[in-house]
């Protein structure tokens, strides 16, 4: 089985992504020399839930139930030695197996990123009595909402424009509002600290545009911080540098799953972020099932899905691929 990222994958399909246009220097981290990468795409997808079949390793016995981060596939052959492989428990239905090996660790690194802003070093740290803003209800906003919810937000109001979005934040229990012109003088209007000292702690940006990132900056407190967990593809001419985020102070930390916070690196690794989403959906997995996976299709029907998605023809919050 596996499961659609959109933000990440239709940008492959639509031809944006910015390793098509650009080459990837891996070692400097650097985009401009060398050639881009071109098509066809060998490999697409991180969300993956697959059934032991063989295995050479007492670690992974047969039969077993695994989240990996393959690629979407039929058959792959793995090794726990180089891979991130997790076993998921009995009980867990095998489709939320597809948030656990990456998409989920995504999120929690999120908060982890929150904590380590204010010197933190758990995932409750950066949101725990805090007022929290997440642009973007997606898969990952709507989970970084809910991961805010159980770590002890204070509030978790979640801004997009789409109401089948907004309706899934409400059921999870999130405050949804509209992204209107006005939705961050609402916020602040809504959150009061003190004498000029209105809007959310912190921001978890999670929809790739730049118009999201100007939104999660104008609904910051003075001195907040937008943890960025978004992916974009172009530029961003709609952040306005010399206006919110210059006379308030603000930050911006990109959480990117390939590194968690400076400092933390020996107390948090994928395995620890794949435990956590286990163990939010080992409590609210009814929850996440039925109001965040809406779609599951027959992996052979995916690539209709991909051109529906690409096209705008469809909309879905999170859809799987059932092999």
């Amino acid at each position: 089985m596996a499961a659609l990222s959109a933000g990440t994958e239709l940008t492959w399909f639509r031809g944006t992504s910015p390793y098509l246009a650009t080459g990837w220097d891996a070692e400097l981290g650097l985009f401009g020399r060398g050639e881009p990468q071109g098509f066809p795409v060998r490999r697409l997808g991180y969300m993956e839930v697959a059934r032991v079949t063989d295995s050479r390793t007492p670690a992974v016995p047969e039969g077993s139930l695994v989240a990996m981060a393959y690629g979407h596939s039929t058959v792959v052959h793995g090794d726990p030695v180089t891979q991130h492989v997790v076993q998921l428990p009995a009980g867990l239905d095998p489709l939320l197996g597809v948030y656990v090996a990456h998409l989920g660790p995504i999120c929690a690194n999120g908060l982890l990123h929150a904590a380590a802003d204010v010197g933190g070093s758990e995932l409750a740290d950066g949101v725990r009595g805090r007022l929290v803003v997440v642009t973007g209800g997606g898969a990952i906003g709507l989970l970084v909402g809910l991961l805010a919810r159980v770590h002890g937000a204070a509030e978790v109001v979640v801004v997009d424009p789409t109401p089948l979005r907004r309706a899934a934040a409400t059921a999870l229990g999130l405050t949804a509002v509209d992204d209107t012109a006005e939705v961050a003088r609402e916020v602040k209007t809504r959150w009061r600290h003190g004498p000029a000292d209105h809007g959310a702690d912190v921001v978890f940006q999670c929809r790739g545009t730049a118009a999201a990132l100007a939104t999660a900056l104008r609904c910051l407190r003075p001195q907040g911080t937008v943890v960025d967990l978004a992916f974009y593809t172009g530029g961003a001419g709609e952040v306005a540098l010399g206006e919110e985020f210059h006379h308030n102070g603000l930050s911006v930390r990109a959480a990117q799953i390939g590194r968690v916070p400076r400092g933390l690196g020996s107390a948090w690794d994928r395995r620890r972020l794949s435990q956590e989403t286990l163990a939010l959906l080992r409590e609210h997995g009814d929850a996440v099932r039925a109001h965040l996976l809406t779609d599951v299709v027959p992996f052979d029907d995916a690539p209709a899905l991909f051109t529906e998605l690409s096209e705008r023809r469809r909309h879905v919050l999170s859809a799987a691929f059932a092999v």
